[in-house]
């Protein structure tokens, strides 16, 4: 599989997911839609699809365009965000699965962020698995908890840690080098997350994206994931909330 990052507004990601075998091809939150077709044209390819992870405004805020420019049909969400997704056209749940070509496609529900808030877990093609994580699980962070619970929160991000190590995290923002601030604080001794600031540092300086991680970073530089229970979870969010 194929899968181009897309840098929107001021430092959110949408996504290119094409299947190289067939090149089916979908949109992962498009928060605008300039930058989008132009990713699309540059690609070759006819998206069917648009995957939102959530109903932020700059999660979905280029899905009519998109829709209309595009000709996609298919807009994804989760059920209980219907009438909070502009164009949304299939509502799933838990456990859903489809597949775009040969690349199959399957839902986790993660709230915490927001109560409606999905991932995406893409595999085939031979390739690593992605997860497209939205604004719950972050590069060494996590998102606030606007709607949901730090229980919630707990519960979701260890759905997302129980996946393959070698699953790539695609998610919504480049928050990753001040993330990985609040980490060092946290866990000053953490020779893993030092290594993660060289490498994150590195690759902003050249202007690349610091997406993906892979589950296994997550695992070991990620204060959220390495909460060992709500209550220290839910103390580091609020730490991180005025950090």
């Amino acid at each position: 599989m194929s899968i181009t990052p897309i840098p929107c507004l001021k430092d959110n990601y949408a996504y290119l997911v094409v299947c190289e075998a067939t090149k089916a091809a979908a949109i992962v939150d498009p928060s605008e839609a300039a930058p989008v077709i132009e990713a699309v044209k540059h690609a070759g390819v006819k998206p069917s699809a648009i995957w939102n992870t959530h109903h932020h405004w700059d999660h979905v805020g280029g899905n009519e365009e998109l829709v209309k420019t595009l000709g996609i049909a298919d807009v994804c969400g989760h059920a209980s965000d219907r009438g909070r997704i502009a164009a949304q056209s299939r509502f799933v749940e838990e456990g859903d699965t489809f597949t775009l070509g040969k690349l199959e496609v399957s839902i986790l529900h993660i709230p915490g962020h927001t109560t409606g808030a999905i991932a995406y877990v893409v595999r085939g093609d031979g390739d690593a698995p992605a997860v497209f994580t939205g604004d719950t699980l972050f590069i060494a962070g996590c998102g606030r908890l606007f709607e949901g619970t730090p229980a919630m929160m707990f519960e979701s991000l260890a759905k997302l840690a129980a996946l393959d190590d070698k699953t790539r995290v695609y998610c919504g923002h480049e928050y990753t080098q001040s993330s990985l601030k609040f980490a060092k604080h946290v866990e000053p001794e953490n020779t893993h997350v030092t290594e993660w600031v060289r490498l994150a540092d590195a690759l902003r300086v050249e202007g690349r994206p610091t997406v993906p991680s892979r589950i296994a970073d997550e695992k070991r530089i990620n204060p959220f994931v390495r909460a060992k229970d709500v209550a220290e979870l839910a103390a580091r969010r609020a730490a991180k909330d005025t950090f």
